[in-house]
């Protein structure tokens, strides 16, 4: 059986879609998979032996320039490449206007959510079978239940298994020092940012410990602030900008992360990094990074969870987002002594 999978949306989303991928394989033998996926994020749908071919949506860049891409032909060939093959099944897994419409160009069986359970309630007039799944559960879960009753199979119930083999990272080669944290330190909502000055007594708490710390980035202004935050530390290092696959590399042999809510969390998830995670005004239970080894802070903040990109505090607070106010720098270096270093220690008497 050959699918086509539809979901271009952000890192974490994408991620998140992995463990379905994995429960339909081995429910459903033979099953294969085409994905449509943002371009910045194609590396995601590599990494999953499921996925046979690739097909890039660049969205993002052509909603900039309609006419352009309509001229240079690039949206031509990206309709001809998702009609040239007709699938037994093309599911939606984004469930928005613009993924719906995008299952309404492809050749095969159109499967989405019905209309109480779709993030645009437009998107189910595109689907040809419609599932109801509850939202009142983490997004992993939702798109489990909804690939088990699309594909025909009971939810397994087990822990989600993103099939993520990290020894396809090996190849690439890094000069990385034998124990090291990873900051995740930014992400596209504000109210998410955990402070810089607490990041950067981060640090200071792992300089102590002669622990080296990394910070990735993705864009410019995301390069700045960690410079910010490691300005004055001996120990603390930017990283050059680097691909997907090449981060996940560094977390994979890191010692463990530090993580805001952001999709670089996520992929610490998947790939089975020991890592404390750090939440203001968004819901773990809802969207946290899920694994065995992580571990999920709240802001125990009154307003918290209020799951909004802009903050409505109208009170004095001495940081912002003010909710991260509980969250010191003190509480998380403890979280990551217990649960990170002690690990270390741990596996060194081991071996």
């Amino acid at each position: 059986m050959h699918a086509l999978l539809i979901k271009m949306s952000s890192m974490g989303d994408l991620l998140h879609v992995l463990p379905a991928i994995t429960d339909a394989s081995k429910a459903v033998p033979g099953l294969t998979f085409d994905w449509v996926i943002e371009e910045n994020f194609s590396e995601i749908a590599s990494w999953h032996p499921a996925i046979r071919s690739i097909i890039p949506s660049a969205h993002r860049r052509w909603r900039k320039n309609i006419f352009k891409t309509f001229f240079s032909g690039e949206f031509s060939l990206f309709y001809q490449t998702l009609r040239s093959t007709k699938y037994d099944m093309v599911l939606d897994g984004q469930t928005n206007f613009k993924s719906a419409l995008i299952s309404l160009l492809s050749r095969g069986l159109r499967v989405g959510l019905d209309k109480y359970s779709v993030r645009e309630y437009v998107a189910h007039f595109a689907y040809q079978k419609k599932y109801n799944v509850t939202r009142k559960q983490h997004a992993i879960e939702i798109l489990r239940h909804f690939f088990a009753k699309a594909f025909d199979y009971e939810h397994p119930g087990t822990a989600p298994d993103y099939g993520i083999d990290p020894t396809i990272f090996e190849a690439e080669k890094l000069d990385m020092p034998d124990k090291y944290l990873v900051f995740i330190h930014a992400a596209s909502w504000k109210t998410k940012l955990w402070p810089e000055e607490f990041f950067t007594k981060l640090v200071q708490f792992a300089e102590e410990e002669n622990i080296p710390v990394f910070l990735p980035w993705g864009t410019l202004d995301e390069r700045d602030r960690a410079k910010r935050i490691v300005k004055n530390c001996k120990n603390g290092v930017v990283l050059p900008k680097m691909s997907l696959s090449t981060l996940a590399r560094v977390l994979v042999r890191s010692t463990g992360a530090v993580c805001v809510d952001t999709g670089l969390s996520h992929l610490a998830a998947a790939l089975d990094v020991p890592s404390v995670n750090l939440y203001g005004p968004t819901d773990p239970n809802l969207v946290g990074a899920i694994g065995p080894k992580q571990i999920q802070l709240t802001s125990g903040f009154a307003c918290s969870p209020c799951n909004k990109g802009k903050c409505a505090f109208t009170g004095q607070g001495s940081v912002f987002p003010a909710c991260f106010s509980y969250l010191t720098p003190k509480k998380v270096w403890s979280s990551v002594s217990e649960n990170l270093l002690a690990r270390l220690v741990l596996l060194n008497k081991l071996s």
